[in-house]
């Protein structure tokens, strides 16, 4: 990955040029959270969102993401701000607001923003949060030129109706909440006519106290508008007023670190906030989480972009200002005597230039940590960053410079810069051989092989980010289509092998089955059936992954249809590429996570006075002290987790909001959900040095208890129903719900009275009708109540098809011996707690459950 030539394209960070406290702005999502567990508080709180653009309470544009029903769970991960778009308490996009003239529609509408207001003074201290977004795009909405608008005359050719409209609003809300901060004036792009805007806001007494417009464009327009814009705002006399891009980037850029690290540094250099624009699904964080608790690769390029403290410094990029090339974004924090670099969008070599390294601080031996965060598709899971170096290299002249190679497009990466020269013990590569293959370039036999794209790519945004910009068809019903990949391997090992590939779940063929099941033999052997992702579109890109045995040197691994032994396609499905990676001792080795990398609070410091430690530091934690680590698992269930220290102390260790118990020296089994875990070291004694954090495998220590949901007791309409292929054993309940008389319960067993994680395998295939393009899944919820308590409400993300299953953890006191679990279901009211909200934005059922496995926590 490291390579000593000079004439390669160089990113320079200047340690010496600070342009001021890191912000954290970028991280804001549009509809991306849909209720609360939906995403997951850990992936909503790891990923650091900042700001959520979401639709009125009630609002019918969108199943989901209701603005005060996310907003207590929201605040509670740390969000800031809930910017609630007041149009989209309407339907169709343009709004479909109702009235037979533009004085009958505005008036309707003052009404509903009567309601939303009044709505959100009920709230209390969580009011704080709340702007308002009178209007969103009223250029091409309420005040454009087709037929839903006031009077079929655009704003910006005449803008009397539109100015007179915003007073009226912003008057209405400031007389009802005369604490409201309200947002605009959100348009598309950040118009010429948006300075005749600001003259009448100012003039009239009627400013924004947050100014809003949107950037679907491409993250060199970010710095040249907001810098546009500054100009405004002085020669106006107004401001400076603080700003949030509330909708930025496009599907090519989405859930593509390499992308998305580009729009990133563009954000954090303007010190601005913005959302990722929602193009596809509500819920899942703008291509960020996939189901409850998983990150893609774009949550954990966000994850470590919100691990930046101190203050930004200057970056030079090779080609500055040009989109798709190598850019970056960096912090220094002196306190910890740490610098980080996020960068990506180049391919191939580079050079990473650190300039002004002051000795003080990092002395004459800087030590070098390199991780890779790789795109794993819009609906593919991720683990944590690669590690691909940890070395210290010399500081001469105030430099340290690193030469790479075989950088990937579509990658981010990062370096955290540290004192080196403590003899900390370099950690070995989690990454060794890997290669991809493109399905394109795959040779192939049979029939109905055809080749599709070119998909998204610098002049087609609109379009999805796909490895090598073609994917192949053809594995489908009927189908005889083999795709053979030549490939040639180093050493004799098992090998991981991740095709990423793709079905729309509503597409003709697939609605039959769901997945669609396809067959990889290697060297015609090992044969197995792979189950490949449901997505929203097509191009939507997910992995299904396998492992095979392979000797040293060249193999064909093979795609097919149809296998001899194991039968024959079902569905219609598209592949990208095939991932090979050799599965040695380094990619085997337990999760290492380094503690002076983890986000410190309370007071924890970061220390260099240890040697020999893992990595260049440790953690010293006083009384209170935090350490949190962000721990990705495979799946749900125990993980072997030792906590590293060096000397003596006392803490305290909690797991996903869970408190565990003390720290404890050497080796315990915890219980971790599948995907992100959130990971707390808290300090118990004056002072608790950790080193690092282990995560291995799990070495059958919490024992683990599985309940067939058809085993349970079923009232009024829930049955136990065969039609669901992919459930255990061919059975699992449907029909709970639509009122609690329709209800499953199940009677679980604990050894011991405590806190039990219940694993529930589910599918979820609800979808309501969608306006436009954004295909509208519904999250389907079950009230859970253990042992005659009050019921909680859980919240269960798409599966995008009822035979498609999908697990979710969740967290309950059982007592010790039998314990009932009761599943029931009723659509939740509007927030007035009696009406209704029309158009089957809300579901009253549960999910489809398969089984349900009883694991304590600790």
């Amino acid at each position: 990955m490291t390579d000593a030539a000079s004439s390669v394209q160089t990113l320079t960070v200047d340690l010496a040029t600070p342009t001021g406290a890191f912000h954290g702005g970028a991280s804001g999502t549009l509809y991306g959270l849909y209720g609360a567990g939906v995403p997951s508080r850990n992936v909503v709180e790891g990923m650091y969102v900042r700001t959520v653009s979401t639709k009125a309470q009630d609002g019918i544009q969108h199943p989901g993401a209701d603005a005060l029903e996310i907003l207590p769970s929201f605040v509670a991960a740390g969000g800031r701000d809930v910017y609630v778009y007041m149009t989209d308490t309407y339907r169709g996009f343009p709004y479909e607001w109702p009235g037979a003239t533009g004085e009958e529609r505005l008036a309707d509408f003052r009404a509903r923003v009567r309601r939303q207001v009044e709505q959100v003074l009920s709230l209390g201290a969580l009011r704080s949060h709340v702007v308002y977004v009178p209007f969103n795009e009223p250029e091409g909405n309420m005040f454009g030129t087709g037929e839903w608008s006031y009077d079929t005359v655009s704003w910006r050719d005449d803008p009397a109706r539109f100015f007179a409209a915003w007073k009226g609003v912003h008057g209405l809300i400031r007389e009802l909440d005369p604490d409201a901060r309200i947002a605009g004036p959100n348009t598309s792009i950040l118009y010429e006519e948006v300075r005749g805007f600001l003259e009448f806001a100012r003039d009239n007494g009627v400013l924004p106290d947050v100014i809003t417009w949107h950037e679907l464009s491409s993250p060199d327009e970010i710095r040249t508008d907001v810098a546009k814009y500054r100009r405004m705002e002085k020669e106006l006399g107004i401001g400076p007023l603080p700003v949030n891009i509330n909708e930025y980037a496009h599907n090519y850029h989405l859930s593509v670190p390499g992308r998305m690290v580009q729009w990133i540094a563009a954000i954090e250099e303007s010190k601005v906030d913005a959302d990722m624009a929602y193009w596809n699904i509500d819920g899942n964080l703008n291509d960020s989480a996939v189901e409850a608790n998983k990150g893609n690769g774009q949550w954990w390029l966000f994850n470590a972009y919100g691990q930046l403290t101190g203050d930004t410094v200057r970056v030079t990029a090779p080609r500055p200002g040009m989109r798709y090339t190598l850019q970056g974004v960096a912090a220094l924090d002196r306190d910890k005597r740490q610098a980080r670099v996020l960068f990506g969008g180049g391919s191939g070599a580079a050079g990473l230039v650190f300039e002004g390294v002051d000795p003080g601080l990092f002395g004459a031996t800087a030590h070098i940590r390199l991780q890779e965060i790789p795109w794993t598709g819009q609906v593919g899971a991720s683990a944590q960053p690669l590690r691909l170096l940890d070395r210290e290299l010399p500081v001469v002249d105030g430099k340290v410079t690193l030469r790479l190679t075989d950088l990937a497009e579509m990658s981010a990466y990062q370096v955290i810069l540290s004192p080196g020269g403590k003899g900390a013990v370099p950690a070995q590569p989690s990454a060794g051989w890997r290669r991809t293959y493109e399905a394109e370039d795959a040779a192939h036999t049979g029939s109905g092989h055809r080749r599709n794209g070119p998909e998204g790519s610098p002049d087609d945004v609109g379009k999805f980010a796909t490895s090598g910009g073609y994917h192949v068809g053809g594995l489908r019903t009927g189908s005889d289509l083999a795709l053979a990949f030549d490939v040639e391997v180093p050493a004799d090992g098992t090998y991981d092998v991740a095709v990423y590939a793709n079905s729309h779940n509503l597409a003709e063929g697939v609605g039959e089955q769901g997945p669609t099941n396809v067959f990889l033999r290697a060297d015609g052997e090992q044969p197995r059936e792979l189950r490949l992702p449901l997505g929203y579109k097509w191009a939507v890109w997910g992995r299904a992954e396998t492992r095979v045995e392979l000797t040293a040197g060249r193999h064909t691994l093979t795609l097919s249809a149809r296998d001899p032994e194991l039968g024959a396609t079902k569905g219609d499905a598209v592949v990208d590429r095939l991932d090979l990676a050799l599965r040695d001792e380094l990619v085997t080795a337990p999760g290492l996570y380094d503690a002076e990398y983890a986000h410190l609070g309370g007071g924890a410091r970061v220390s260099h006075d240890h040697r020999g430690e893992s990595g260049p530091g440790a953690a010293v934690l006083p009384r209170g002290g935090t350490a949190t680590f962000w721990v990705y698992a495979p799946d749900d269930g125990e993980a072997t987790v030792t906590v590293g220290l060096l000397g003596p102390g006392e803490g305290r260790l909690t797991v996903n909001g869970e408190e565990t118990g003390r720290v404890r020296r050497g080796a315990v089994p915890l219980f971790l959900a599948g995907g992100v875990n959130k990971v707390t070291i808290t300090g118990a004694a004056e002072r608790l040095v950790v080193d690092r954090l282990l995560v291995g495998p799990s070495r059958g220590l919490l024992r683990a208890t599985e309940y067939a949901a058809e085993e349970g007791v079923l009232t009024g309409r829930a049955k136990v129903t065969g039609a669901h292929t992919f459930a255990t054993g061919g059975k699992a309940v449907d029909g709970i719900g639509g009122g609690p008389a329709n209800a499953l319960t199940l009677t679980v067993t604990a050894e011991h009275a405590g806190r039990h994680a219940l694993t529930i395998r589910y599918s979820n295939g609800e979808q309501a009708p969608a306006t436009h393009y954004n295909p509208d899944p519904v999250c389907r919820h079950a009230d859970l109540c253990v042992n005659g308590a009050a019921p909680h409400r859980v919240l269960f993300p798409t599966t995008f098809h009822f035979n498609d299953f999908r697990t979710l953890a969740v967290p309950v006191t059982l007592r010790q011996g039998a314990n009932t679990l009761t599943f029931t279901a009723d659509e939740l009211p509007d927030f007035d707690g009696t009406g209704r909200n029309p158009g089957a934005r809300r579901s009253a059922y549960a999910p489809v459950i398969d089984r349900v496995t009883v694991t304590p926590l600790a």
